[in-house]
């Protein structure tokens, strides 16, 4: 099979990439390289065995960029990682986000129904097409909020629920993606993740924030009387978190049980066995550096869920899959990329 990855050169691309060159299979990366980190991780990529004309530089946004890369390329599986992937920035330049998520979006949907119509897409969605899960109800324990009505996560029969641009953009490219399916016939499959992290994410103030706290920590283990960084909100909210490689093997799955799984969406993260709040985070941090971490809240980012843990049950039954990598090796193994930068 040839396989194909937009936004190869960034997080999740490059840990897919990689996965896919270790194993010898053919593989070609598409990417604007506007990610920070993308220099980076395609130098390591071509250090990993790919060849230089398998890296296309192009942008998602262009049509005609991406009309030439099906046309030639002909690919058997698509993951589509292409995206703009911070809600802050959304909120700053909300039209080039949808340039991005939606447009980009509809433009390799076409592509792919034009020229290449048996590619499997497996699609980056998020766990923000289900908004701030205003309707409930949640405990405030010490350390963590706690969803009271769904001990297992949140399951893909949630409504939908758009909320901030970011989730705006996500959401409507997961509904196409969807919908494709239905109407034209495609393989379309939609992963909403939760928290992913590990090797290969270059993480800023925006976006990554378990490999940016880790940044933090390291920064304040070398230089303790640096000013105190920030957190948005009680540091009581709750996500689930995936290492790399356990998403890596959930995209693997998807095309491995393609006829089952075509048309369907998945709730994609660690479950509520790995889930994490900000605050414990910060003790397993505190833990690992032997330090006391200084912070200061500020106020809650818009549309910020108190929690957001997926129900991994679909993804387990359907796929085969569930995370491998527990949240204190995964977060040891983040610290330890992050120290080598």
């Amino acid at each position: 099979m040839t396989y194909l990855v937009t936004g190869g050169c960034g997080f999740i691309g490059s840990n897919i990439t990689g996965r896919l060159l270790r194993d010898g299979t053919d593989v070609v990366v598409f990417d604007n390289m506007s990610r920070n980190g993308s220099s980076e991780n395609l130098a390591w990529l071509r250090k990993s065995g790919l060849a230089p004309e398998k890296f296309i530089h192009g942008d998602i946004r262009n049509q005609g960029d991406v009309d030439a890369l099906i046309e030639a390329v002909k690919p058997e599986a698509v993951f589509h990682l292409s995206g703009q992937v911070a809600m802050t920035t959304s909120m700053r330049v909300p039209r080039r986000d949808f340039e991005i998520n939606v447009l980009g979006s509809i433009n390799l949907l076409e592509s792919v129904r034009r020229h290449s119509p048996v590619a499997a897409i497996v699609y980056s969605s998020s766990n923000k097409v289900y908004g701030d899960l205003g309707g409930v109800a949640f405990r405030e324990m010490e350390k963590r909020y706690v969803a009271v009505d769904f001990p297992h996560g949140i399951s893909e029969t949630a409504p939908l629920d758009f909320h901030t641009p970011y989730g705006c953009s996500k959401g409507a490219a997961d509904q196409y993606m969807l919908d494709y399916a239905r109407t034209y016939g495609l393989k379309t499959v939609v992963f909403r993740h939760s928290t992913v992290y590990g090797g290969r994410q270059y993480a800023t103030y925006d976006q990554g924030w378990v490999g940016w706290f880790c940044q933090q920590a390291l920064a304040q283990k070398a230089d303790p009387s640096i000013a105190p960084f920030t957190i948005s909100g009680d540091g009581k909210q709750v996500r689930d978190l995936l290492f790399a490689d356990d998403a890596v093997e959930g995209y693997l799955a998807a095309v491995s049980q393609l006829e089952r799984v075509k048309g369907e969406a998945f709730n994609i993260g660690g479950g509520m066995e790995n889930s994490s709040s900000l605050l414990e985070l910060f003790d397993t941090l505190e833990e690992i550096f032997q330090i006391r971490l200084a912070y200061r809240p500020i106020e809650w980012r818009a549309g910020d869920q108190k929690l957001f843990v997926a129900d991994i049950a679909k993804a387990s039954r359907l796929l085969n899959w569930k995370p491998r990598v527990g949240k204190e090796a995964g977060i040891r193994a983040m610290c330890s990329w992050v120290g080598s930068l």
